[in-house]
């Protein structure tokens, strides 16, 4: 089976790396996919100390992400971007995969 990579946005990169600057003893954060939402499927974002053996590391400068092997499957192609505007920050992740989502951008449905 072959698995599509996932990438950082530069501004991703940026806010995970000012963020992790932050937490002691966290190193990563960790990227998941998890059943529920209004779409189907919801994405949830975890400081993290550690990798396990089937992540998936993402390093962009000083930034580390690690997305687990199920969720690689329904994240394959995607992009992991931060947002700034009028609305708010978040981190919004642009998956191909994905053929419905909701209007807050943390669930989706394939």
């Amino acid at each position: 089976m072959t698995q599509e990579t996932v990438t950082l946005s530069d501004a991703a990169a940026k806010r995970i790396a000012a963020i992790l600057q932050t937490e002691k003893n966290k190193n990563a954060m960790r990227v998941s996919v998890e059943g529920g939402g209004c779409s189907g499927f919801s994405y949830k974002f975890d400081l993290v100390d550690a990798e396990n053996d089937d992540d998936l590391v993402l390093e962009k400068g000083s930034a580390k992400v690690l997305i687990d092997s199920l969720s690689l499957v329904y994240m394959g192609g995607s992009e992991i971007d931060f947002v700034d505007n009028l609305l708010g920050q978040s981190f919004q992740i642009k998956n191909p995969n994905a053929v419905a989502s909701c209007g807050c951008g943390t669930s989706f449905s394939i």
